[in-house]
């Protein structure tokens, strides 16, 4: 099971941290992304992490503003978002796969249930 927590409403140019927190199972072992859906829209990848957090990858959207992140000793995994601007305003999910970590969104086994995060202009 993945948790997202974090989201909230933030003025363009501030900044939000999400958290993917996981159990049930070997955080360790998975890779991680992060997607995002804004409204009517389909869903986006936004950055995608190694088991071991060695290997980090970004959308061209997000490159320099987004880190991923994760701590394995707990769980955890993370999303710092800086510059945010309005068109980041979306609803955000973590995902989890035993052996992927690009960005098509099918590959990946495990979902979170989203946190929103809107920006305003």
């Amino acid at each position: 099971q993945l948790v997202e927590s974090g989201g909230g409403l933030v003025q363009a140019g501030g900044s939000l941290r999400l958290s993917c927190a996981a159990s049930g199972r070997t955080f360790s072992s998975y890779n991680m992304g992060w997607f995002r859906q804004a409204l009517g829209k389909e869903r986006e990848y936004v950055a995608a992490i190694s088991w071991s957090g060695s290997n980090t990858y970004y959308a061209d959207s997000v490159k320099g503003r987004f880190t991923i992140s994760r701590d394995n000793a707990k769980n955890t995994g993370y999303l710092q978002m800086n510059s945010l601007k309005p068109e980041d305003t979306a609803v955000y999910y973590c995902a989890a796969s035993s052996y992927y970590s690009g960005d098509y969104y099918a590959k990946y086994n495990y979902w979170g249930q989203g946190t929103q995060v809107t920006v305003s202009s």
